[in-house]
């Protein structure tokens, strides 16, 4: 299904391209452990993740200054941690370390792959809610062949703003059209086809737990694939 208007892919991160909640939780356990504290670190994990969108959500409704998700991922676990047991019992720097976590998450297995292919055709760059530090640390760990870097960082909107998605296809010199959002989320992607980008649904049914993050493709999703993989070939790369 070739598209041929389509020139760039712009990428969800979080749950998309990466494994957030087993890469969370075992940076959580290691740390708990350091501290000697016992807890269910998939349940931190999944608390800390519960917490993205109220504290995004509190920057797009104007409340707050625009914040780096570093900051608003540092006010979430602060909160969490006398739910867990682990006030006082980690030093700043080990709290610094673990808040960085969400720099060091692992890829499905068919993202390196698929986006390298991807990109033979097309440019390929996250636009994700993550900051740009986040991003970079992220791709070089992880070995994403990013062509760039985009993101709410760089917009200075966090999705599912309109001009999230408008101001990173402008930085690209695109027409919306000529982008295409690519994310397994499907708020994500009718937010960006009202934007009037093209959009590609991703499945990823363990991304929440085994079996437990199933989205279905929204309403007039142009394409939608397995993995990244069979986005390839899907899209002719």
């Amino acid at each position: 299904m070739a598209l041929p208007a389509v020139r760039a892919l712009l990428f969800d991160v979080f749950g998309t391209c990466v494994d957030w909640r087993t890469s969370v939780a075992r940076e959580v356990e290691a740390a708990a452990g350091r501290a000697g504290v016992a807890l269910d670190s998939l349940a931190f994990a999944d608390a800390w993740r519960g917490r993205y969108q109220p504290s995004m959500e509190e920057v797009r409704s104007g409340r707050r200054p625009f914040a780096p998700l570093d900051a608003l991922h540092r006010e979430s676990l602060d909160a969490l941690l006398p739910r867990f047991g682990l006030s006082g019992r980690l030093p700043e720097e080990a709290l610094q370390d673990l808040n960085r976590a969400w720099h060091r998450l692992d890829p499905w297995p068919d993202v390196v792959a698929g986006l390298s292919r991807l990109r033979r055709r097309y440019v390929v760059a996250p636009h994700s809610n993550g900051n740009l530090a986040l991003l970079v640390a992220m791709a070089r760990r992880a070995g994403l062949p990013w062509d760039c870097i985009l993101g709410a960082e760089v917009v200075g909107r966090y999705k599912p703003e309109p001009e999230s998605y408008l101001g990173a296809v402008r930085l690209l010199a695109l027409a919306p059209g000529e982008a295409m959002m690519v994310a397994a989320h499907a708020d994500d992607l009718v937010a960006a086809r009202a934007a009037g980008l093209r959009t590609a649904f991703v499945a990823r049914p363990d991304e929440r737990g085994p079996g437990a993050g199933a989205e279905v493709p929204p309403r007039g999703c142009d394409v939608a694939a397995r993995d990244l993989l069979d986005l390839a070939g899907r899209l002719g790369a």
